[in-house]
């Protein structure tokens, strides 16, 4: 069984989890598994910060698939320290807003570095996985400078502007009057070696329950990813970060306002769409209790809470059962 997700976010890391929980992959492996997991991680979220790179998506599937993450926060490095943090505060140094940790530096440190001196993306993120052994192949949606924006309304002087996402959700929580999203150089941007391939060769290809705006969104639009999900053989199956109208986690009812679609599992599933018209899915999960009709795709309810890997598994295991892959 070849799994591609695309995955973004806390919760997309969780999912992977759930994935490898019933694929005994990664730390579920008992023996050899002859399934493989590949994971294409949105970059929309990329930002320099005090000098060096920093990529939350792709750092929180690595750390919580190899062990690492902070099982409270659900981010960064598990027994991180701020004593970095708190100097550059003491020299008054901008943004204040972001927090990095001291373990969780390194791995920017390192990333840096090998960017500067020519690496791409992808195998810098290769070269940091052989550190955590994710137990899955974890390709950035891009190599190329992709970052998501967002159009505000300044809360200071009322004038309208463009602020990186990290910003617009870090420092002001998705608070602030909001307009558009602007994908930042994602028109010139190209697919990441091998993430074509991995939806082309896939036996399942599966849409984690990601923010659909702002996780899975940015990487509908680089060239070749939305083309390369509508071609491929394999079945296509998503689902709903919404259950009860309101998101599993962080702030996809805000994301959804801007774009003006409901914050409902329908609506997320009719904004992706059909496959069999010009949308995407061919499969849409939704929680119970919950609803969606969406001309030419399958919907099924079940439990969607990810309380923890082998509840996630079960997720998995439904979405493979209405793709109709035999595993």
């Amino acid at each position: 069984m070849k799994i591609t997700v695309l995955v973004g976010g806390v919760g997309g890391a969780r999912f992977l989890l759930g994935v490898q929980n019933l694929l005994g992959l990664g730390g579920f492996a008992d023996g050899d598994s002859k399934h493989e997991l590949t994971a294409i991680v949105n970059v929309g979220d990329d930002a320099w910060m005090h000098g060096v790179r920093i990529c939350p998506d792709l750092d929180t599937c690595m750390y919580t698939l190899g062990g690492g993450i902070d099982p409270e926060r659900g981010w960064g490095h598990r027994n991180e320290t701020w004593h970095a943090k708190e100097e550059l505060a003491a020299y008054g140094v901008q943004p204040d807003w972001f927090g990095l940790g001291d373990r969780d530096l390194a791995t920017h440190l390192v990333r840096t570095q090998m960017l500067r001196a020519g690496y791409p993306l992808s195998q810098v993120t290769e070269a940091l996985c052989k550190r955590w052994s994710p137990g899955a192949r974890l390709l950035p949606v891009t190599d190329d400078r992709s970052e998501t924006h967002v159009v505000i309304t300044d809360p200071e002087d009322g004038s309208r502007r463009a602020i990186h996402f990290q910003e617009w959700w870090v420092r002001y929580r998705a608070q602030v009057p909001s307009h558009s999203f602007a994908f930042v150089g994602a028109e010139q941007a190209t697919a990441a070696p091998g993430v074509t391939e991995a939806i082309a060769e896939a036996d399942v290809v599966l849409l984690a329950p990601s923010n659909p705006v702002v996780s899975i969104g940015p990487m509908l639009q680089i060239p070749g990813i939305r083309g390369a999900l509508r071609s491929t053989k394999a079945p296509v199956i998503g689902y709903s970060p919404i259950i009860a109208g309101k998101p599993l986690r962080g702030m996809a009812d805000e994301c959804l306002s801007i774009i003006g679609v409901e914050s409902t599992s329908e609506g997320v599933g009719q904004y992706f769409g059909a496959r069999s018209g010009t949308g995407l899915l061919d499969g849409w999960l939704v929680h119970e209790g919950d609803q969606a009709e969406i001309d030419g795709v399958l919907v099924r309810a079940v439990p969607l809470l990810m309380t923890d890997p082998p509840t996630t598994a079960e997720m998995v295991r439904a979405g493979l059962d209405l793709a109709g892959v035999e595993w």
